[in-house]
């Protein structure tokens, strides 16, 4: 399994976010790394409140999380996000979080369709009900990312999720959209992987969350945001073709419903 990216992908506003929080990646234990992309971590110590927006990516999140002036620690499972996701970040405070690879996180939870937690934020106790005030205090409270990383690695192998070969398929499929620009059509997506267009449906469905249309159309949302946020020069027309839109005009719409700004607008506030 690769290891985890070091781009900023998805996240709308990276120069502001990496300002005023520490955030760090790590790898988790080695049997883990078939189901869990990375481990992320955030700590932040702010005299004024911040907004972070993030475009997400098509997967599940469990994080554990402490706002020194909130209350107790506590966890969390975040279903794929349809839209931007918005948090405001005050005071003090860190997050823990294990971003599951897409397609991956049904072995934990084999019960329901991936579908069943998309768009829904639940405490973690809903889901593992093994989750408890002190598993959220041990993860979160240690100062040393080791220490951290060493609790959430107990916390998932103890979970001990059910192999299954379609999630493996799931996650397979996904890697592929993300790394081939050339592929923009389910239809023909669907036949190179030698699955019916329904059947693709179904297997993004129960393992995935959201359609394969809607995670192809999100990771070239993800490459243009990337680009207007780093590039002066960008030919927004042929980035349009590159990235399989019809014209420029979808990915302008596209972009703007997504980010909540036009390409152009949002690469002028970036420079």
């Amino acid at each position: 399994m690769a290891a985890p990216r070091r781009d900023t992908r998805g996240i709308v506003d990276p120069s502001g976010l990496l300002t005023r929080v520490r955030f760090r990646r790590h790898e988790p234990a080695e049997p883990l790394r078939r189901y869990i992309e990375w481990y992320w971590l955030i700590d932040w110590d702010l005299p004024a409140p911040y907004a972070s927006h993030v475009v997400p990516h098509p997967s599940v999140h469990l994080t554990f999380q402490w706002e020194e002036d909130q209350g107790p620690p506590y966890g969390e499972v975040t279903g794929v996000a349809l839209s931007l996701y918005t948090r405001k970040l005050t005071g003090r405070g860190r997050v823990c979080g294990a971003k599951f690879r897409p397609g991956a996180f049904r072995p934990y939870a084999p019960q329901v369709p991936v579908s069943h937690w998309t768009g829904r934020v639940l405490a973690a106790q809903d889901v593992f009900p093994q989750t408890t005030e002190d598993t959220a205090r041990s993860i979160v409270t240690p100062v040393d990312d080791r220490a951290r990383v060493a609790a959430l690695d107990t916390f998932l192998l103890s979970l001990d999720p059910t192999p299954d070969p379609q999630a493996d398929l799931a996650r397979d499929l996904v890697q592929v959209i993300r790394a081939d620009r050339t592929v923009r059509r389910v239809g023909d997506f669907a036949r190179t992987q030698g699955l019916s267009v329904r059947a693709l449906q179904r297997l993004f469905s129960a393992h995935v969350g959201v359609s394969p249309k809607w995670v192809i159309l999100r990771y070239r949302i993800h490459e243009a945001l990337e680009l207007a946020g780093t590039r002066s020069d960008i030919d927004w027309a042929t980035l349009a073709a590159d990235l399989g839109y019809a014209d420029q005009a979808h990915l302008v719409r596209d972009f703007t419903a997504t980010v909540g700004a036009t390409p152009t607008a949002y690469a002028q506030a970036a420079r």
